[in-house]
């Protein structure tokens, strides 16, 4: 099995909760870390033992204890979100992996609650601390609180918010450039603006300043 077959592979296995308490961004970069560095099967807390007999069955490695560095194996909470306190300040609905809340600036904010996968990066942000936490799984714990169906429905809702993202960012450095390039087609006025500086370096320091971002716009948007 090739690098990338077992990176897939590994993923699969993976819960998807998003959570980063492996030590890598996201699910996807831990399995491939798995993959390629060989790094150890059991770093993750949401997939609990069962999840690392998974996936030492797959890599051929032992079964091994989770490492508690990284968290314990407990019940699957979820987030709601106390309307009384909620400012309104958006800073969860950039924290969740998987838009699993939904609200506008100034305005109360909400959880949807079968979208929300407990991976709690949404309480740090938090400045009001009007965000809590609801054991909905009792004593059940690891994948015996979570489901492959959920699973997979956390991947494809973080696959495809990274692809939004990932097409707001473009969009966004396209904006950058028109605006730059409208700066620079106004470079004489712009230069005009600073009647005590020496007007053929301020007009060149100017263009230099304005090509320099146009030219980070359009990495961004060849990168993205």
């Amino acid at each position: 099995m090739g690098p990338v077959s077992l990176t897939q592979a590994i993923l699969d296995l993976l819960p998807q909760t998003q959570c980063t308490r492996c030590g890598y961004p996201d699910c996807a970069s831990y399995a491939k870390a798995i993959a390629q560095e060989q790094v150890p099967i059991n770093q993750c807390p949401p997939g609990g033992l069962e999840g690392i007999e998974r996936l030492a069955q797959l890599t051929v490695q032992a079964v091994q204890a989770l490492n508690p560095i990284n968290g314990t194996e407990s019940s699957r909470s979820i987030v709601w979100i106390d309307e009384n306190w909620c400012i309104g300040c958006t800073l969860c609905l950039d924290a969740c992996p998987t838009d699993a809340i939904v609200g506008t600036h100034k305005r109360m904010h909400t959880v949807i609650e079968p979208y929300c996968t407990g991976c709690e990066l949404c309480l740090p942000v938090c400045p009001v601390d009007c965000m809590h936490l609801e054991n909905v799984t009792g004593d059940k714990t690891g994948w015996q609180a979570w489901s492959d169906e959920q699973a997979l429905m956390a991947r494809t809702r973080y696959e495809s918010r990274q692809i939004r993202k990932a097409q707001e960012e473009i969009a966004h450095a396209k904006r950058n450039e028109l605006k730059a390039r409208a700066k620079l087609e106004d470079l004489d006025g712009m230069t005009r603006m600073n009647p005590f500086a020496d007007q053929d370096q301020e007009r060149s320091r100017k263009k230099a300043i304005i090509e320099a971002a146009i030219a980070r716009a359009q990495t961004k948007q060849l990168k993205d």
